[in-house]
């Protein structure tokens, strides 16, 4: 298989991976309070958004590189 055509399969799984679970989170460590060499932390977690648009344009761009790939010999 041509390169291009497995970027466009990659994309294409991406995209549609992030229309099924539109956000994820992960957890952080941050420092709450400093005090000389005694230190206070908290595991923080975030989320993020990933918008439907982002989804979408990359299947668009994987299926015009599967179509592009597989189009040259």
């Amino acid at each position: 298989m041509k390169l291009t055509v497995v970027i466009g399969v990659l994309l294409v799984a991406l995209g549609a991976t992030a229309l099924i679970y539109k956000n994820f989170s992960y957890t952080r460590e941050e420092t709450v309070v400093q005090i000389g060499t005694l230190k206070a932390t908290a595991e923080v977690e975030n989320e993020v958004a990933v918008p439907t648009a982002v989804g979408v344009g990359l299947i668009v761009a994987g299926v015009l590189l599967v179509v592009v790939g597989a189009g040259r010999k």
